[in-house]
């Protein structure tokens, strides 16, 4: 009897296929980056769900089992759980994928659309063309490859809409929301995240402190705040950045109490939001 296993544990196996940066994401959900060339895969009966998206080549990525049809760069594949494919590379291409576990997708399914989970049909894909899908999914790479969780959380959520709101993968209806968030709830939320700028904030987090699922808490956090969540931290993290640049303290321990990881992320984001560096900020201060 074929044995089940993960489309990642596969990959992991095979020599050719070169792992890049990987996020795990907790609930069932995790995400990386993978390059591959002069290769044969063939998945059985794959544990979870597996979405793939091709960032960069393709065209030499064949599934062999379907016609040898090929990929190119933007190409959707959906390997829902418990499906087998087969696929020959013959020239290297990156692609992103998105792990989801059975139940926790059936979960975000559920908390997306008001539906039944015993509803989910998740249909399999070879080299669709979905435009929004991609476009999240490339969302998610980029989250990938930056290690940033709450920025990966907003894209799956969105792939999700994006995915299910398809006529060919469901075409469930978006769920219609009205106003934001309540005056004390947005009061609430942001005092957390005040509290919080110096450790790892989720969406998950948010969501159960305002008693909403994913979908909705970042839905109506956008139409209260006018931003994303991940942009709105981002902002006061710069900000108490800015105001602890007034000391003395070290930068790298600046970029801790901040939420970055690393010095390098702190200069990375600063520069990106503000022009210059927190070095060259500072220096301007005592000028």
């Amino acid at each position: 009897m074929l044995h089940t296993a993960t489309v990642f544990g596969s990959l992991m196996a095979s020599s050719r296929a070169e792992r890049g940066e990987t996020l795990e994401l907790g609930a069932g959900r995790a995400s990386a980056i993978w390059r591959n060339s002069q290769d044969r895969m063939r998945y059985e009966r794959t544990d979870g769900h597996t979405f793939s998206c091709y960032l960069n080549g393709g065209y030499g990525t064949r599934r062999v089992d379907a016609g040898r049809i090929a990929g190119w760069p933007g190409a959707l594949c959906i390997m829902p759980q418990g499906t087998s494919s087969e696929w020959e590379i013959t020239d290297q291409f990156e692609f992103v994928h998105l792990y989801v576990a059975d139940g926790e997708l059936r979960r975000l399914f559920a908390e997306t659309f008001d539906r039944d989970a015993r509803l989910m049909v998740l249909p399999e894909a070879t080299f669709d063309r979905a435009p929004g899908l991609a476009e999240a999914l490339a969302r998610l790479a980029a989250a990938t490859q930056a290690g940033n969780r709450l920025l990966a959380d907003e894209a799956i959520i969105s792939a999700i809409l994006q995915l299910f709101s398809d006529p060919r993968y469901g075409g469930e209806r978006r769920p219609t929301l009205r106003g934001g968030l309540t005056p004390v709830l947005r009061r609430r939320l942001i005092d957390f995240i005040e509290a919080s700028l110096d450790r790892n904030i989720t969406l998950a987090d948010l969501a159960r402190l305002a008693d909403l699922s994913e979908f909705h808490l970042q839905r109506m956090f956008r139409a209260s705040c006018g931003v994303s969540p991940h942009d709105f931290i981002m902002s006061r993290r710069i900000d108490r950045a800015r105001h602890l640049l007034g000391g003395t303290e070290p930068i790298a321990q600046i970029a801790s109490a901040c939420g970055f990881s690393s010095q390098s992320h702190l200069t990375r984001i600063f520069k990106s939001l503000t022009g210059t560096t927190p070095a060259v900020y500072r220096r301007g201060l005592r000028a």
